[in-house]
């Protein structure tokens, strides 16, 4: 029932999407990763990424009000291990295109990993490689979704 309505939409959402394009207002999300970080062996560290996303537009909490729409994930690959990722708290807020209340993120926000390095980790600099998705919209319509890739460099002491 959820696809069928969000199928009605795909025409209107195509052609303000398109006409987004064409007028060069596009959501762009900046992630920075820290640098300096230090872990000592079997030990967990906090790693706190910087997300900004430019003026005039929201994106899906990492749990969307929606089946249909698309949540923010970090997902990361390297030697530590991942015990958690912290999301920040959304806003709830009503758009033109739907009525319902949605759970958005804008400006600037913290997304935070913590990673623990293995008590068999080799000591040295390892790199964590990051993907942050997304799904940004404007008042009038969303995006299709994109993927920023997030590199981290990690110190493990003995």
């Amino acid at each position: 029932m959820v696809l069928r309505h969000y199928w009605k939409l795909l025409p209107a959402t195509s052609a303000l999407l398109l006409t987004n394009l064409a007028m060069g207002q596009t959501p762009a999300l900046m992630v920075k990763a820290p640098v300096g970080v230090v872990v000592k062996k079997g030990a967990t560290v906090d790693v706190k990424l910087t997300a900004t996303l430019n003026a005039g537009f929201h994106l899906n909490s990492h749990t969307p009000t929606e089946d249909y729409l698309i949540p923010l994930t970090l997902k990361w690959e390297g030697p530590l291990d991942v015990l958690d990722v912290v999301y920040p708290k959304p806003q709830m807020e009503t758009y033109s295109f739907d009525p319902k209340p949605l759970s958005v993120l804008t400006g600037q926000f913290p997304l935070l990993t913590k990673f623990r390095a293995p008590a068999t980790a080799p000591p040295g600099p390892v790199t964590l490689t990051g993907k942050v998705r997304y799904q940004a919209c404007n008042n009038n319509s969303c995006f299709a979704p994109k993927n920023v890739p997030v590199t981290l460099t990690v110190q493990v002491l003995p």
